[in-house]
């Protein structure tokens, strides 16, 4: 166990928990942040960002590699370690880690969310073959091949519109009629002319050997159904909070999200929730930086 007794433990390392490190390490509270795969969280994989204030555009990884460099230059001690439990029984929080345990006065969960997968026979096979969750990450490796997005949130158009530059084709596959993205981002996505349309529709199966070889659309008002051949299937049809460690510390509504307000206060005297796993009506960029500030001065007030 490390001995260190920190004032406050971020658990996760978006734009939430960075923030959060910077409005902590300002007020010099001691600082670690845990983070379990890359600092900077979803945005990072993200190609352009068009509605943070201060940025006409920006690329999300040099959005996320700012607000770490800030982070570190204050002093935020860093992790990358797998947190798999938090210990409320003590004087103090203990974090429990996949290599050790951390203690501290006051946590921050940041957890964010992850991926929803469809839960299609071949899914799980295939991907990486074909099937990927990330278009900024794997799209490079379609240039000039058809591809198909399955989503209509910000996140899918958004997709579309970056492998529509690189790609021979895309289609985008969307439950509804109506594309849940904002008005600008979907003005954008049918100016281009090498994307297609599936709406109302779902994909119902994956097909392939060694790799995706084509994906099958069922329209969800005729019932019909329909192969298209595609060398790679983006899925973005939404995200799942990341709370199993707080399950049964803090209360979690039943999607998951655990129950805060903008205070970031949970059930739990000392643990507070920032940015996408809490309970909340907006998921942005802009909220998780706001929470980000909430949970740090919230804690900061607890600690003091």
């Amino acid at each position: 166990m490390n001995e260190k007794i920190y004032d406050i433990i971020i658990v996760g390392g978006g734009c939430a928990g960075l923030t959060a490190a910077v409005y902590a390490r300002r007020a010099e509270k001691s600082v670690l942040l845990l983070e379990k795969s890359a600092f900077g969280g979803q945005i990072a994989y993200s190609p352009e960002v068009e509605n943070f204030p201060g940025f006409t555009k920006i690329g999300g990884l040099e959005f996320s590699d700012r607000l770490y460099s800030q982070a570190k230059a204050l002093g935020t001690e860093f992790e990358l370690d797998n947190v798999t439990d938090i210990k409320t029984d003590s004087e103090y929080k203990t974090v429990i880690t996949d290599y050790g345990e951390y203690k501290c006065r006051a946590v921050i969960i940041a957890t964010g969310l992850a991926h929803r997968k469809t839960g299609l026979e071949n899914e799980k096979r295939l991907t990486g073959h074909g099937i990927s969750y990330c278009a900024v990450c794997d799209g490079a490796f379609f240039r000039g091949k058809d591809v198909a997005v399955y989503g209509g949130g910000n996140t899918a158009v958004g997709d579309a519109l970056f492998l529509s530059d690189i790609c021979k084709s895309v289609t985008v596959i969307h439950r509804r009629a109506e594309f849940r993205a904002d008005l600008y981002s979907t003005e954008k996505l049918r100016a281009k002319t090498n994307i297609h349309y599936e709406l109302n529709s779902e994909v119902c199966a994956l097909s392939g050997d060694e790799r995706l070889q084509k994906i099958t659309v069922r329209n969800k008002q005729t019932g019909e159904s329909k192969d298209i051949s595609v060398s790679a299937l983006f899925i973005a049809i939404g995200f799942l909070p990341q709370n199993e460690i707080c399950k049964n510390i803090v209360a979690l509504d039943d999607g998951g999200f655990i129950k805060a307000g903008e205070d970031c206060l949970t059930s739990c005297p000392g643990i507070f929730a920032a940015g996408d796993c809490r309970t909340k009506a907006l998921r942005q960029l802009t909220t998780a930086a706001a929470d980000g500030a909430s949970a740090a001065t919230a804690a900061i007030r607890y600690i003091d």
